[in-house]
């Protein structure tokens, strides 16, 4: 059995920010050498050989992602719009936000005012940016920047050939609801709703509109 003074609070590091070594150097590994396995339409796998902190060599299998966004697009009513779409891989329909990928020499703000139009039809008088996140970070470089979409005026969709989705509007007592039962399972879903709460409760302010 492991010492209980293992346990005691006193022999535990301060685990608050200022407590960390100034220095990385402990915990960075560097490349040796990098395979390319896979050339995709934009997903690329790779076999790298890294060198570990204390010299060892090691094998990391990764997946480069040109990055992405999501939109929470809010209503004036405080109400949300969300889509339903099919995802492949899980062989699901999952209830989301809307979200795309970067295009080539694309900002994250335009992608992200592009992809709300093409999807929902919708545009926005405010973009607010909240965060970007790094959802599987195991294996993969891929980052999602978050925005806040306030002013929305409805139009037409633009949905790419073969894109199927639908959308609908939701309160966000639901939306916190379908995420205790587990029927919103999607990442980047159950944190943006998280940050919009706390955006509305006035806890976390929202800095000033972003424009490209």
């Amino acid at each position: 059995m492991a010492d209980s003074s293992s346990l005691d609070p006193k022999h535990l590091s301060d685990s608050s920010p200022d407590s960390f070594p100034d220095s990385d150097a402990g915990l960075i590994e560097k490349t040796v050498e990098s395979k390319l396995l896979h050339q995709g339409k934009f997903l690329t796998l790779k076999l790298d050989t890294v060198e570990l902190p204390d010299g060892k060599h090691a094998t990391r299998e990764f997946v480069e992602h040109p990055g992405a966004v999501m939109i929470l697009p809010l209503f004036d009513d405080g109400r949300v719009l969300l889509e339903r779409q099919y995802r492949y891989p899980i062989r699901k329909v999952l209830l989301e936000y809307p979200a795309g990928k970067l295009d080539p020499n694309e900002s994250e703000l335009a992608c992200a005012k592009r992809e709300l139009h093409e999807e929902t039809g919708y545009t926005a008088r405010e973009w607010f940016f909240l965060t970007r996140i790094h959802p599987v970070i195991s294996y993969s470089t891929e980052f999602i920047d978050l925005y806040l979409a306030r002013g929305l005026t409805a139009g037409e969709n633009k949905l790419d050939e073969g894109e199927f989705l639908e959308t609908f509007i939701a309160d966000r007592s639901q939306i916190f609801e379908w995420i205790r039962s587990g029927q919103i399972s999607d990442v980047k879903t159950i944190i943006g709703s998280f940050w919009l709460e706390k955006v509305m409760s006035g806890e976390w302010k929202l800095g000033d509109p972003v424009s490209e």
